[in-house]
């Protein structure tokens, strides 16, 4: 008597784009928390006291724990130990905690408190609330990084042989999202309650993402059943290893895209956080006004990332891709860094904000579904979490060392700001060349990736969909 044949889940269209949907909305929340208070880097400064070097170690304070205690070497361990559910709400909880210290630290109730007068007593020029905060950034970051990482394999898991690049372009997409959101929101939200209502309305968002990542654990453990997994902890591949950390590491693909990861992102995701105040101070606008106009800065990723991962699906290209993206990615920094104040206007910041969205989308959607082509799945999840924390290397200094640039460039801000004054401009100029600098690199660093691929037979020019 012939078994009758089980349809797995992910074989439905409909199944996997609804698993998509899911873990797409919450990413689209995190998103939207990361740069939650980025366009409020003027009022952080009047309200709290917040220099330039505060603010970009708040940026930076998001990384600290995922760098220095190895977190995210951890993440990827425990992603393709304990399987995806169970670090999903892991995953979740932890943005939701992180999250909710980050708000705490930016009430009027933290101010009388006695943690607030021991975090006052130590390095003084930098403010207790500042310090809470980096702490609670921290905290999330752990949360939002592995969330990260598992929605990567979850992607793969659902998509891989079918529509593996296009879905990951529409997460991205769905993710750029919540930035557009935050430069349109996030002002208005200060507007009626200072940067503490803005990060309360991020925290409230984390929640309803926590509730959507649980609801796709049913359909993780329904999909798990029918192929065969008797454990929640284990997953289809074959068992992870401990020493694969070290074949990972020693793949010169992976460092190829590793490499060109770090750099990337050091010029998209630190500029993020600074481009408000930029905009403002060259264009001489009101903060919300310069919001509105870096609101458009994912909407070209929006737009082209599904289109870009279509192609990669059907076409390949995926190393030609990020070498385009690395040109574009040096062409808009240099445009903000050399283009003088008075012949810079709104036409021309957009169509550079665009230019830099572009960029955006190349990369990362070429990124991204190439790594399954150069390391095993087995230990997919430890190299999704290698390669974040290679790139959590760079989100964490550099933001600190544009804070430095900005303050070195611009002498007397930090007397300005001590003494209270509203509306200091910057000059950019400096902060912008390290960000072209980036892509240059980048760009050097994409040829050397092609290279690799040719020599070693990775197919990361080949499309990623089987016929």
């Amino acid at each position: 008597m012939k078994e009758k044949a089980v349809t797995l889940l992910n074989e439905s269209k409909t199944a996997r784009w609804i698993a998509l949907a899911l873990i797409s909305t919450t990413m689209f929340f995190a998103y939207f928390f990361v740069d939650v208070v980025a366009p409020l880097q003027s009022m952080l400064e009047t309200d709290y006291k917040w220099t330039p070097e505060v603010f970009g170690m708040l940026g930076g304070s998001e990384f600290f724990l995922n760098v220095f205690a190895f977190f995210l070497i951890f993440s990827g361990v425990i992603l393709d130990k304990m399987g995806i559910r169970f670090t999903l709400i892991t995953a979740g909880l932890t943005m939701v905690i992180g999250a909710a210290l980050k708000y705490y630290a930016l009430t009027p109730g933290f101010t009388d408190t006695g943690i607030a007068e021991w975090l006052g007593s130590f390095i003084t020029w930098v403010p207790a609330s500042a310090k809470l905060a980096f702490v609670g950034f921290a905290i999330f970051g752990i949360g939002v990084e592995m969330a990260g990482i598992t929605v990567s394999k979850t992607i793969v898991k659902w998509f891989k042989g079918k529509e593996m690049a296009l879905a990951m372009g529409l997460e991205m997409a769905v993710a750029r999202l919540g930035v557009f959101a935050v430069f349109r929101l996030t002002p208005i939200f200060a507007e009626s309650g200072g940067p503490s209502n803005s990060v309360l309305w991020g925290l409230a968002f984390l929640c309803i993402g926590f509730l959507l990542f649980l609801t796709y654990t049913f359909m993780d453990a329904k999909l798990d059943k029918q192929m065969g997994v008797s454990k929640l902890t284990t997953s289809p591949e074959d068992e992870f290893k401990l020493s694969d950390l070290k074949k990972i590491f020693t793949n010169p693909g992976f460092l190829a895209i590793a490499g060109l990861c770090v750099l990337f992102y050091s010029a998209i995701f630190p500029f993020q956080k600074f481009a408000t105040d930029m905009l403002a101070s060259k264009l001489d606008v009101d903060i919300k006004t310069a919001a509105a106009y870096f609101s458009y800065f994912p909407i070209g990723a929006m737009v082209l990332t599904p289109f870009i991962g279509y192609f990669l699906d059907v076409k390949g290209k995926g190393a030609t891709m990020m070498i385009y993206g690395a040109v574009l990615l040096t062409v808009s920094h240099l445009i903000f860094a050399l283009v003088p104040a008075e012949s810079f206007g709104v036409v021309t910041a957009i169509l550079t904000i665009v230019i830099l969205g572009t960029a955006f989308s190349l990369v990362p959607a070429s990124m991204w579904p190439s790594l399954p082509k150069i390391v095993e799945d087995r230990y997919l999840g430890s190299a999704y979490g290698a390669i974040f924390w290679i790139q959590n290397i760079g989100l964490l200094a550099v933001p600190i060392l544009i804070g430095w640039a900005l303050s070195a460039s611009n002498p007397g801000v930090s007397e300005q700001i001590a003494a209270g004054v509203e509306g200091v401009k910057y000059n950019y100029t400096v902060p912008e060349l390290i960000f072209a600098g980036f892509g240059v690199l980048a760009f050097v660093l994409g040829f050397v990736l092609k290279f690799v691929d040719k020599k070693n037979g990775y197919g990361l020019e080949l499309p990623n969909k089987k016929n």
